[in-house]
């Protein structure tokens, strides 16, 4: 194997160019899994326990339908939803203390897409640069919002198709919006979507205009669902992302393949982490594999990237999360793993109950598993297995909670729950 290059975080949301300190955006949840994309939080003074009854801020009902994640900046909270046909496609800004509804912005409007019964419309969890909101949608629908719903740009042009539709959010890095469409061939739904194809592309956008930027291709690869990443290689910045049959870095600023390491599967759901130096993916639905790689390289790398695989209790939907050299994985049968992230060695072990979609969170010590009946089991992340906390809430839940300002944000299918600590029974906010 080659060297193994210095791996650091690069912020996701371009706060760089925005010049704001790190302190200060890690309060808030900018984008899926938070401000560096991988489910952890600095927050403190987080609830342990919460019901119905207990640490509940506030709920509020979400119109129509979505699996987007909540994202949270400042006192706005933003969702995405549409209606059961995908027809109707909106952005929701909240007030994150009262959970007050200040505006509900149509956005797209369109014939109804493909998707899976289990898909929704709106599953791409939007991401926010602080002073815009850039949300995605079945189709490849895209458009950008202030905050205070005005609406700034939008792509209807993409046309984007995959028999499962659209779960894949997109990222910002300094002034673009990146967002990989890695579909399938909308002509032959029979076999097509199991056999690797050349459609597959990650698009750069101008956050400011929504003009594209560039446009990479992966070459052969199947459909896929997850959610891009940059980390620094060796002192300069790439995108980490994968599809079906291959983990791929390019560079973010031109769209330049740099690597690619082979990764049979296809449906990957499970969004990438990295720790230690090396890149964590799952390779999905058709050959269900752990595989921790080594970024860097030029070309094709599978032979000397690969550190360690795994077929042990492989997740398929809900992603990884790493702290501490260890890598915890949530089967969406409810069974937890922790490993070793340097060896893939499994140390623990436990059946949660029930099953699970959204992807694990980690704050203050603690591990939140969010289940679909809308129980949360809180784990200690250690070596050893430890449940500290097992918490109840109504509804059917595959959107991964966001943790922001000392509360947890937890969306089903109808409505949005905000927990803090000492809150007490929060009712319905005003509409």
């Amino acid at each position: 194997m080659t060297r193994r290059g210095k791996l650091s975080l690069f912020p996701l949301t371009g706060i760089l160019a925005l010049g704001l300190s790190l302190p200060c955006f890690a309060e808030n949840w900018p984008g899926f899994r938070g401000p560096t994309g991988q489910g952890i939080s600095s927050e403190k003074n987080l609830p342990l326990t919460w019901s119905l009854r207990e640490n509940l801020a506030w709920r509020v009902d979400i119109p129509g339908v979505g699996w987007s994640s909540p994202i949270v900046w400042g006192d706005r909270v933003f969702v995405t939803s549409a209606n059961p046909e995908g027809t109707s496609c909106h952005v929701l800004g909240i007030d994150l203390h009262s959970g007050k509804i200040l505006w509900d912005r149509e956005v797209v409007r369109q014939t109804t897409n493909r998707k899976e019964p289990q898909n929704s419309h709106a599953t791409p969890t939007p991401v926010t640069d602080g002073r815009l909101v850039f949300a995605a949608f079945n189709g490849g629908k895209l458009a950008a919002l202030d905050f205070d719903g005005h609406i700034v740009w939008t792509r209807e042009d993409l046309n984007f198709f995959s028999k499962h539709g659209l779960s894949v959010s997109p990222i910002l890095y300094r002034d673009l919006l990146i967002m990989p469409f890695d579909g399938n061939n909308a002509q032959d739904l029979t076999e097509g979507y199991l056999k690797a194809w050349e459609g597959a592309f990650i698009l750069a956008l101008d956050k400011k205009t929504g003009r594209e930027k560039w446009r990479a291709r992966r070459g052969l690869s199947r459909q896929a669902h997850v959610t891009p990443m940059i980390i620094e290689v060796e002192g300069k910045p790439q995108l980490i992302s994968a599809a079906g049959d291959v983990v791929q870095g390019f560079d973010p600023e031109t769209g330049e393949r740099l690597w690619t390491v082979h990764s049979t599967g296809e449906g990957v759901v499970p969004s990438i982490v990295y720790g230690q130096g090396l890149i964590f993916t799952s390779s999905g639905f058709g050959s269900p594999t752990i595989r921790a790689i080594r970024p860097g390289g030029h070309g094709d790398v599978t032979a000397t990237h690969i550190v360690w695989e795994s077929r042990d209790n492989v997740p398929t939907k809900p992603s990884f999360l790493y702290t501490d050299g260890l890598l915890f994985c949530i089967k969406e049968t409810g069974v937890i793993s922790c490993l070793d992230a340097q060896t893939g060695k499994t140390l623990w072990r436990h059946r949660l109950g029930g099953n699970y979609s959204a992807s694990p969170v980690l704050a203050e010590g603690r591990l939140y598993c969010l289940g679909e009946d809308g129980s949360t089991t809180v784990l200690a992340p250690e070596r050893q297995f430890k449940r500290l906390a097992r918490n109840e809430l109504e509804g059917f839940c595959q959107a991964s909670p966001a943790i922001s300002q000392g509360r947890i944000l937890i969306r089903s299918q109808t409505t949005l729950f905000c927990l803090r600590q000492g809150a007490g029974k929060g009712g319905a906010a005003s509409p």
